[in-house]
C-alpha cells in the first residue's frame, strides 16, 4: 500500500549531501547532487500552534541567481516525511532540479496537532505556511529562509504538488485555500468521504447513507489512536480527549455514529455535513490549480468513481484537468514495473508511463514550457496487454453507457426487451453476513483473502449467454432496478435510515471452465432509500476484458462481511416483464 506505512522519522539534525541516491530510468538520473535540510515550523491551523516537521531538498546549483520551482509534498494516512514513496518524492524531485519540501502532515511523524482528515481550514491552512516559506516571506523556527524558488510574483512562489491517498487530497486542500499553487498530482485519493467509507450507490442518495465500510474504516481509526505505540515522546498537542486520543472529535464522533448501527436524523445529518466538509466534493470549486488526477483501478477504498467526480467537477469549472487509470490502489495491484507501472517509492519516474506524464505535467505548469504535451485527456491501464510500451490506452473522454442487457425473469442476461421472461425470484437475508467480496485489509496485515462467494438463497444473479466477441468495459456499469420487500416497506420511514433495505450490486466474469472473477473485488453498496420505487446503482469503475466464450453475472446480494448490512430479516423479490425490468448498462470501448 505505497504511501501507508509508517516509517521511523528522520533524525538528521544537519544538512546532508547527497549523491545519486537513486537508480533510475533515462538522462535524469545522472549523479547530481542536492541537500537535504531538516526543519521544523510553527504554524497556526485550527485554533492550534502547529508543529510541522519537514525536509528541505535543495538542488546543487539552485540559488537566488537560478532559481528553481518547487515540489511540496506530505504522507498517506499513518505514515510520515519519511515513508519510503513519500521520501522519494523528496530525491526524484531533487535530482531532476525542483526544490522540494516534503513534511508530516498534522497528527503524523514528529508534527504536531490532531489529525484533521486533510481538512482544507485546518490541513490545507497549514500547507499554505509552508508555501509562505517556499516564498521567502517567512522562516522556519531555526531562522532559515529560502530565496532560491522561482517567483510568479513577491510572495508567490512557483510551487507543485504531488503524494498519493491522504498526500493526495491535502493538495486539493490546500489549492482550495492558497491559489499560489501552480499545479497538483493528486494520486488514489477520495472526493468525499461520505462515499468511501459509507457508500450509497444509488443515484440521488446524497441524504441517505449507506453501508458502512467497517474494516478499511476502523483500520485507519486504529493506525490514528494507537500512535502512542508507535511514536515516541508524543507531541501533547496530538492529545485531544480520553475517548478521542488523536483526531479532531468531530472525526470521532462519525466513527461513533457508524459503528453504532444506527442512522438517527440528527446524528447522520451531522456525519454526512462533516465528512462533506473536509472533502474535495465541498471545495472543488475553489480549486484552480491545474490537475494531473491518477486512480488505482484496484481500489476499494477510493475506487474510480470517486476520482471520476473530482475530474468532471473540475472539466466543468473551466479548470484545467486530465485523468489517469493506473493499475495499483489501496487494496494492491501494483504489477511488475517492468511492465511500465510507476513505483513512486523507487523514484520510477521516466521508465513508467505516468511517470513521464507526472514529468510532462510539472515541465508544462511549473516550468512553464508550453510546447509540452501534458497527454490525453484520458487513459487506463491494461491488464491483458503484455508489451510495456502499449499497456496504457488513450481517450479523449471518457466512455459512454453504449450497451444495454435485460434482467429475464429466469435468470438470464439477456440483450433485448423482447427477450425477457415474466417470472419472479427472491432472496433472504441471514442475521450474518452470507456474501464475501474482500477482507479489506488482508494485504496490509499479509493474511490471505477467500475467493469471492455468495450463499445460495441470500442472492440473485442474472448471467448473460457466452459472449460472441472479446468486450471491453471502461468505466462504471449502471443497473436501474426495481425490487418488492413488504418488511423493508413498512419500516423504511421509521426516523432511523438503519431500517432501509441494504443491497449490494456486482458483476462476476465466468470463465469456460467455471472460474468466476469479481473484478478488483469490488461491489456496490446500496441503501434503498424506497422501496416502492425504482433506483438506479452506479456500480464501481472498472476496466476489464470478457474475453470472447465468457459470460457476464450480475448479482444483487442481501449482505457482504466488509461492511454493515440489514437491520433484521428483510425478503426481497424481483419480478421481471418485458415492459418493466431491470437494465444493466455497461461502458464498451471498441477493441
Amino acid at each position: 500500500m505505497p504511501g501507508f506505512r509508517a516509517a521511523l522519522a528522520l533524525t538528521l539534525t544537519a544538512p546532508l549531501t547527497l549523491t545519486a541516491p537513486l537508480v533510475l530510468g533515462g538522462p535524469a538520473a545522472a549523479a547530481d547532487q542536492f541537500t537535504v535540510t531538516v526543519l521544523k515550523f510553527t504554524v497556526r491551523a485550527g485554533g492550534r500552534d502547529c508543529t510541522v516537521d519537514a525536509d528541505l531538498y535543495r538542488p546543487a546549483g539552485v540559488d537566488r541567481a537560478h532559481p528553481a520551482p518547487a515540489v511540496l509534498a506530505t504522507n498517506g494516512f499513518g505514515g510520515s516525511k519519511s515513508d519510503g514513496s513519500t521520501d522519494a518524492i523528496g530525491k526524484a524531485f531533487a535530482q531532476r532540479g525542483y526544490v522540494g519540501l516534503v513534511y508530516s502532515g498534522l497528527g503524523f511523524g514528529r508534527s504536531g496537532c490532531l489529525v484533521s482528515l486533510d481538512d482544507p481550514d485546518i490541513d490545507g491552512t497549514a500547507a499554505s505556511g509552508l508555501i509562505d516559506f517556499l516564498a521567502g516571506t517567512r522562516a522556519a523556527d531555526d531562522g532559515t529562509r529560502v530565496d532560491f524558488v522561482t517567483l510568479d510574483a513577491k510572495g508567490d512562489p512557483r510551487v507543485g504538488m504531488i503524494g498519493g491517498s491522504y498526500g493526495g487530497a491535502i493538495q486539493l486542500a490546500t489549492a482550495a485555500v492558497d491559489h499560489r499553487v501552480d499545479a497538483l498530482v493528486p494520486l488514489i485519493t477520495w472526493n468525499d468521504l461520505a462515499y468511501s467509507l459509507d457508500p450509497n450507490n444509488a443515484s440521488g442518495s446524497n441524504s441517505v447513507p449507506g453501508a458502512f465500510k467497517w474494516q478499511w474504516t476502523n483500520g485507519f481509526y486504529l493506525i490514528g489512536e494507537t500512535q502512542p505505540l508507535t511514536v515516541p515522546s508524543l507531541d501533547p498537542s496530538r492529545i485531544n480527549s480520553v475517548t478521542c486520543l488523536h483526531f479532531v472529535s468531530k472525526a470521532c464522533a462519525i466513527i461513533r455514529t457508524l459503528n453504532s448501527g444506527s442512522y438517527p436524523a440528527r446524528a447522520t445529518a451531522n456525519l454526512l455535513a462533516y465528512a462533506h466538509s473536509v472533502s474535495p466534493v465541498s471545495y472543488l470549486n475553489r480549486v484552480k490549480a491545474p490537475t494531473l488526477l491518477v486512480q488505482g483501478q484496484a481500489d476499494s477504498l477510493f475506487n474510480l468513481n470517486e476520482a471520476t467526480a473530482t475530474y468532471k467537477t473540475l472539466k466543468a469549472q473551466g479548470t484545467t484537468a486530465k485523468m489517469i487509470w493506473q493499475s495499483w490502489g489501496h487494496s494492491g495491484g501494483m504489477t511488475d514495473p517492468a511492465a511500465g507501472e510507476l513505483d513512486l517509492s523507487q523514484g520510477d519516474l521516466e521508465s513508467s508511463y505516468v511517470g513521464r506524464r507526472i514529468l510532462a505535467w510539472f515541465d508544462r505548469y511549473l516550468h512553464r514550457r508550453k510546447n509540452v504535451d501534458t497527454g490525453p485527456a484520458f487513459a487506463y491501464y491494461r491488464d491483458w496487454i503484455t508489451d510495456p510500451a502499449h499497456t496504457y490506452a488513450t481517450a479523449n473522454q471518457l466512455p459512454a453507457l453504449d450497451e444495454k442487457l435485460y434482467l429475464s425473469g429466469g435468470g438470464k442476461l439477456v440483450d433485448n426487451r423482447a427477450k425477457v421472461a415474466r417470472g419472479s425470484r427472491g432472496y433472504t437475508n441471514w442475521l450474518v453476513p452470507t456474501s464475501h467480496s474482500e477482507s479489506s485489509l488482508s494485504g496490509t496485515i499479509g493474511l490471505p483473502d477467500p475467493a469471492p462467494y455468495d450463499t445460495a438463497g441470500t442472492y440473485l444473479g442474472w448471467t448473460s449467454e457466452p459472449l460472441t466477441r472479446t468486450t471491453d468495459v471502461v468505466g462504471a456499469p449502471k443497473a436501474t432496478l426495481k425490487v418488492v420487500s413488504p418488511k423493508a416497506r413498512r419500516v423504511q420511514n421509521s426516523g432511523d435510515a438503519a431500517d432501509n433495505l441494504v443491497l449490494f450490486a456486482k458483476l462476476y466474469d465466468l470463465a469456460p471452465d467455471g472460474t468466476k472473477t469479481l473484478v478488483h473485488r469490488l461491489v456496490a453498496p446500496v441503501r434503498v432509500p424506497d422501496v416502492t420505487k425504482s433506483f438506479t446503482v452506479t456500480l464501481p469503475g472498472i476496466v476489464h476484458r470478457y474475453a470472447k466464450g465468457h459470460r457476464l453475472q450480475f448479482v444483487i446480494a442481501a449482505s457482504d462481511d466488509a461492511y454493515t448490512g440489514n437491520r433484521g430479516i428483510k425478503p426481497v423479490t424481483v419480478v421481471s416483464s418485458p415492459q418493466d425490468t431491470g437494465v444493466l448498462e455497461l461502458p464498451v470501448v471498441a477493441d
